[in-house]
């Protein structure tokens, strides 16, 4: 069980039961919808993901998916599609408040992944900002 919610706080949301699925998805549709290049998701029956403070809003994406989000803030949040996965959500990781219980066990869509991130992990890193000159 866990709670998670929008970088606003508008929306609030509980997950109960254990995760079908942890995945990193680097289809087109997730990054056009989230403006980052991948996105970590984890996947539950549909009865196992509840809104407890707000509502969110549904757009339609591609191949009758569902992707709703925050109306006030744009925080994606779950991902339907009863054609490919009937009575299953997939929740943003990251939306999560405790992301680190949940780790993605797979990559996926990985035909669409944008290129340079596949060498991502190779460049340097920084706990904050690098070092200003």
């Amino acid at each position: 069980m866990a709670d998670g919610g929008c970088y606003c706080g508008s929306v609030r949301f509980k997950i109960t039961g254990e995760p079908v699925s942890q995945s990193i998805c680097h289809c087109r549709d997730c990054q056009k919808s989230s403006g980052a290049a991948s996105v970590a998701w984890i996947m539950l029956d549909e009865g196992e993901f509840a809104v407890t403070k707000g509502i969110l809003k549904t757009i339609a994406g591609q191949g009758g998916a569902e992707r709703l989000f925050c109306a006030n803030c744009g925080t994606g949040i779950a991902y339907k599609n009863a054609n490919i996965l009937p009575g299953m959500v997939d929740i943003q990781t990251a939306t999560l408040d405790t992301p680190d219980d949940y780790i993605p066990e797979m990559n996926i869509q990985l035909a669409e992944q944008i290129g340079w991130e596949k060498d991502a992990h190779m460049m340097p890193g920084f706990d904050r900002f690098p070092p200003q000159e």
